[in-house]
């Protein structure tokens, strides 16, 4: 049986992009949300009204008495910045291995019906089937062996105490709030900040890089369905659109739609990054899901927001771009 509305719903990660369009979208259909978010990436200021947030680690044992009765538990936060993730393999496995671990113990002791967590697209590194089907894992960054450790702690949560998991391996979700205050931020916002400022962003590598790009609002729509519908019980999901643009393609078309004639700059490549990503998503299908929004128009989206949200008056400067 599905969730009903009125049940309550928390978040880990709730200050960050995807954790904050997940909280819109589930206040909008009127679920009570819970967020949990340590500020390190978020920002307080994403976080919808309406949440009732708590700044905490993912860590800390304080995230018991939060998660405690909730019905549904979203767990999206991680240090998830690739190359960073390289840097500090430590700090990398703390947060993605032992912080998802206290998730899901605080999940098992306080009764939690059912778990959502996110996986990556980047257990696929070293695939070279594409589009990339589920029963594909070949990690190879440190995040990406991050990322795999968290499902097989799933897995042992399944078997040994029953708990209700499903896996989303998101591919380059994007859309409104992302991670422009990354070190290195996702392409689409880095390329508008950039051209919109009046700047040349960097491209790394060739551009010839392809990835699979899904719109944060097509994300929402599963991630509904997941609270819903049973028959995602259990299961490991793709996320993505199943089709694929290279780097230099997005930056040709940002550009177009914001009115630039700037060329980029080229800089080596970054290490542990996939040469090319394409989802497999047919499971997410045969469940009668399917993303709608076109990369056109999810760039005109995105380019909207930055615009007024982020450059607009009194908007917060952006950093380490």
């Amino acid at each position: 049986m599905g969730a009903r509305p009125d049940e309550t719903i928390v978040i880990t990660g709730v200050a960050g992009f995807i954790g904050s369009n997940l909280a819109d979208r589930l206040l909008a259909d009127g679920y009570r949300v819970i967020g949990i978010d340590d500020l390190s990436q978020g920002v307080i200021e994403q976080v919808p009204e309406g949440v009732e947030f708590h700044r905490l680690d993912i860590r800390s044992p304080e995230i018991y008495d939060v998660i405690d009765g909730a019905d549904v538990l979203f767990h999206l936060a991680a240090k998830n910045c690739i190359s960073d993730c390289q840097l500090d393999p430590v700090e990398t496995s703390s947060v993605n291995v032992v912080g998802t671990v206290n998730v899901f113990e605080a999940a098992r002791r306080g009764g939690v019906r059912k778990v959502i967590y996110a996986e990556s697209s980047a257990l696929y590194e070293g695939s070279a089937v594409l589009p990339t089907p589920e029963s594909e894992e070949a990690p190879e960054s440190f995040y990406a062996v991050s990322k795999l450790a968290g499902r097989h702690f799933a897995e042992a949560y399944r078997r040994f105490h029953g708990m209700n998991t499903t896996a989303l391996r998101y591919f380059c979700v994007y859309g409104p709030r992302q991670d422009y205050r990354r070190t290195i931020p996702p392409v689409m916002s880095a390329f508008i900040l950039h051209l919109l400022q009046g700047r040349r962003p960097t491209i790394y590598g060739t551009g010839e890089k392809r990835r699979d790009f899904v719109y944060v609002d097509d994300v929402n729509d599963f991630h509904v369905q997941c609270i819903r519908d049973p028959r995602t019980d259990g299961r490991v999901f793709n996320i993505g659109s199943g089709r694929n643009y290279s780097v230099r393609e997005i930056f040709d078309l940002v550009r177009e739609l914001v009115g630039s004639d700037l060329e980029p700059h080229y800089a080596p490549d970054l290490p542990g990054e996939a040469q090319e990503t394409l989802a497999d998503i047919s499971a997410a299908r045969s469940l009668g899901w399917e993303p709608k929004v076109g990369l056109e128009e999810g760039l005109r989206r995105s380019i909207a927001y930055i615009r007024e949200k982020v450059l607009g008056a009194g908007a917060a400067e952006p950093v380490g771009v």
